[in-house]
């Protein structure tokens, strides 16, 4: 029996491309976001590479719509919490409160409300692997971005006392922190400013959501005994979050 793989937010970006790089790997991929167009495009882009898609269009952020769409799931082999986001880029004191909602809702809730669904699953079947992307601001907060860093804080934070909770039951959990990455996290934390996102990558060769895929490839490949639980990749032209070589 193939593996089934769960992946929030497979839109785009990272989510889309582990979608992908799984389904090459010979995973049932489960693939969730809110745009059904996208949603439609990927399963037929895995489909027709040979493998097999179903996708659920709903917002991880509504605990009613994850319960709904994910609770008939028979069997969940590997999750990957990836849906997330950043919004605005503002000193603290004129930050957006509609803007911290959302970061709060995806990046914390919205991982929250999957993993309840998803973990029992695992627990009841003793194995499983929950991959939870994190991000540097998870460690390193930076000026401008305390909710957003917050948010991924505390990601940090779960992956490691979600790792101590299903140590027993035999499910893996591993976080991954990159760093700089180009997909439309700089757009939507632009809400839709190109110009400005695209400054965000000027003189750098960032990293992709291919190059993420890549990476959890390699995990999920490991042997039974052996897990990854925390992992940075960062461009080769970025050491933290304020330090970043522009050519």
């Amino acid at each position: 029996m193939k593996k089934v793989a769960v992946v929030t937010g497979a839109t785009s970006g990272i989510g889309r491309a582990a979608a992908l790089r799984l389904g090459a790997l010979g995973y049932d991929i489960v693939a969730t976001g809110r745009r059904a167009d996208r949603l439609e495009a990927l399963k037929k882009e895995i489909e027709s590479a040979g493998g097999q898609c179903d996708t659920l269009c709903f917002d991880v952020r509504v605990e009613e719509e994850v319960n709904r769409y994910l609770g008939p799931l028979e069997r969940v082999d590997l999750l990957l919490n990836n849906a997330g986001l950043a919004a605005g880029l503002e000193h603290i004191d004129k930050g957006d409160t509609a803007d911290w909602d959302a970061m709060i809702d995806t990046n914390v809730k919205g991982l929250l409300y999957v993993t309840r669904i998803v973990s029992p699953k695992m627990v009841a079947a003793e194995s499983g692997h929950i991959i939870n992307i994190g991000s540097i601001a998870g460690t390193e907060p930076y000026e401008n971005g305390a909710v957003y860093c917050a948010s991924k804080h505390a990601v940090h934070a779960i992956s490691q006392a979600m790792r101590a909770d299903l140590l027993a039951d035999g499910i893996k959990v591993t976080e991954i922190r990159p760093g700089m990455v180009e997909t439309e996290f700089s757009l939507v934390r632009f809400h839709g400013d190109q110009g400005r996102a695209d400054k965000t990558y000027t003189g750098v060769t960032p990293l992709t959501g291919d190059d993420i895929a890549e990476a959890i490839a390699w995990i999920v490949q490991l042997p039974r005994h052996m897990n990854v639980n925390d992992i940075v990749l960062m461009p080769s032209q970025q050491a933290a979050a304020y330090y970043t070589h522009r050519k």
